[in-house]
């Protein structure tokens, strides 16, 4: 699969972690990242979109998104899920996107929009369905802060369930190959890290800005893991270097990146911390993908 522009190095590092994907017994090297281009413009539109061009990039895409309805496993409210589909001639690979503390919201849903335009499908549950007023979820509530507060309500192991129940949906959609990864922000970028703690199965997990879980969960851990976080976000980034110790230490893959003098929720708020936001995103632009023929042949879990 050729990448596209998107959350590029992400993307690209997807598919380098898995095909560099160890032999049984032996230990995962590091896994690189593609180096950074200089810094874009903010009108670039090869970037993510921020906040503020979220609901214009929404309504500008020209691919297929819809609604679903994830069953859970204790017959409670299904979750509100939003989906979009790559415009490709194969089956594709599934990217779930775990939302910020703020819900299920128009950027949230324009970041799955960029995934399917590198050839992903893309799955964003609401974790709130069910949650707010009359059964609803983040639609339903009042304002931004009620949001906050509910998704604080949500424990790890509610979380988990409902992850693993998105993860038993999306392998059954007829367009998707049967790999999963996770991709988090803020909040489920915590999220993000934590599924890989509790589910074997997963193929990757991406990190945006978000805590790490307990250092004894560690063992377990099967898919590589990459994080990104910005240089001027301390609470967050004093989780790295325990974690970093351990997975090395048990031969593990956590592979970071820091982009100084941005601020937590660097990819949102792109107009914030006088351009070092900003110049966080030249990580994310086109032409950084490593060309096919330098990819060691293992089969892809993530690229096919």
């Amino acid at each position: 699969m050729r990448l596209r522009p998107l959350l590029r190095p992400v993307a690209t590092w997807l598919v380098i972690a898995a095909v560099q994907a160890p032999a049984p017994g032996q230990t995962q090297g590091p896994v690189p990242l593609p180096a950074p281009l200089p810094a874009p413009a903010a009108t670039d539109p090869s970037l993510p979109p921020g906040e503020e061009q979220a609901k214009g990039a929404l309504e500008k895409s020209p691919r297929h998104g819809e609604w679903a309805e994830v069953p859970l496993p204790d017959d409670g409210p299904k979750l509100r899920t939003w989906i979009v589909y790559p415009e490709r001639k194969t089956k594709a690979p599934v990217v779930i996107v775990i939302h910020e503390i703020f819900g299920l919201s128009d950027w949230i849903r324009a970041l799955a929009d960029q995934l399917a335009k590198d050839g992903f499908i893309a799955v964003a549950p609401d974790m709130l369905s069910g949650r707010g007023p009359k059964g609803g979820g983040t639609e339903s509530v009042a304002s931004r802060d009620d949001v906050v507060g509910l998704v604080r309500g949500l424990t790890p192991e509610e979380v988990d369930a409902r992850l693993d129940a998105t993860r038993a949906f999306a392998m059954k959609i007829p367009a998707a190959t049967g790999k999963v990864a996770t991709i988090g922000f803020c909040w489920g970028g915590g999220r993000s890290f934590g599924y890989a703690t509790h589910q074997p199965g997963l193929g990757a997990a991406v990190v945006y800005y978000g805590t790490g879980p307990e250092v004894a969960s560690l063992a377990v851990v099967k898919a590589p893991v990459l994080g990104l976080y910005g240089g001027d976000d301390a609470r967050v980034n004093a989780t790295i270097e325990p974690v970093a110790a351990e997975m090395k230490k048990i031969g593990k893959v956590y592979e970071t990146e820091i982009y100084d003098g941005a601020g937590h929720g660097f990819l949102r708020a792109q107009s914030g911390r006088e351009g070092a936001n900003l110049r966080a995103l030249p990580a994310q632009a086109p032409g950084v993908a490593r060309p096919s023929h330098q990819s060691p042949p293992r089969a892809r879990f993530i690229a096919t």
